[in-house]
């Protein structure tokens, strides 16, 4: 996968209830959600409405810690080695890497504070769009959002783990920094305090045509919004949600007059 190390190169939603999870993001996100044809094992893979895989829905295993979640995976050129930078930093291994044939390496791992993600090695030689920026890029992922107890630890590690650079922040007065995050030339996203009654965890946020139909559907199909669409640099809004069964999800798309 020609991606650049440290580039988010697929998202994963892990979640009680395909079907069901299936059925909203569809009318939500206008993605189209099918099976990835692998035997033994339910996985859906997401696709855009520009016709590219952005990432894939499974059920949750059982007796998986915490609830519903989307997990980005970050491209890495070694998973192995960067599992073993991980956990020589403080991380944790929660799934063993693992050789998909067709698809690439993988592992499930967490940092320091125990927020997970995965790392991979793609096998395909087609490069990744999953996280796409730009008004090309409706139904990509197009942010990513860390919540961190100790948002210098967290990015000296990435920075560490991935080559990720902190550069350029937005004050939040007395919660802190909003400081914003490069994957080389790729304005990746930001890191921030949790804020008071939040968890450590990464947001995604997803592009949408039009933030307030996209609300809509969102409460119609069950959905929660925690954030109301809330103003952004670039024209656009950005809104925080919960899905029917339990996983956050960010949006973010213009409004439309």
């Amino acid at each position: 996968m020609p991606n650049a190390q440290g580039e988010f190169i697929w998202f994963e939603l892990l979640t009680t209830e395909p079907d069901a999870a299936q059925a909203f993001y569809s009318d939500v996100m206008g993605w189209t959600v099918a099976s990835a044809g692998m035997e033994g094992m339910d996985y859906r893979i997401i696709t855009a409405p520009d016709g590219q895989q952005v990432g894939g829905l499974m059920k949750m295993p059982d007796g998986m810690a915490g609830g519903p979640t989307w997990l980005g995976y970050v491209g890495v050129d070694d998973v192995d080695r960067s599992v073993a930078g991980i956990t020589a930093a403080g991380g944790a291994v929660l799934m063993p890497a693992m050789s998909i044939p067709d698809v690439g390496r993988i592992a499930m791992v967490a940092d320091p504070h125990g927020v997970p993600f995965y790392v991979m090695r793609g096998a395909s030689d087609a490069r990744s769009n999953a996280f796409m920026q730009g008004d090309a890029s409706v139904g990509h992922c197009v942010w990513a959002e860390l919540s961190s107890p100790d948002p210098a630890a967290a990015i000296t590690f990435y920075g560490d783990m991935f080559g990720w650079r902190q550069k350029g922040a937005m004050p939040m007065g007395p919660l802190g920094d909003y400081q914003f995050l490069h994957a080389g030339e790729i304005n990746l996203g930001a890191v921030m305090p949790v804020v008071p009654g939040g968890a450590k965890a990464w947001q995604y946020y997803f592009h949408v045509p039009d933030i307030d139909d996209a609300a809509s559907r969102l409460a119609a199909g069950g959905g929660m919004i925690l954030q109301e669409p809330m103003a952004i640099p670039g024209g656009g809004f950005s809104l925080v949600a919960q899905d029917p069964q339990g996983a956050r999800v960010g949006l973010v798309g213009k409004r439309k007059v």
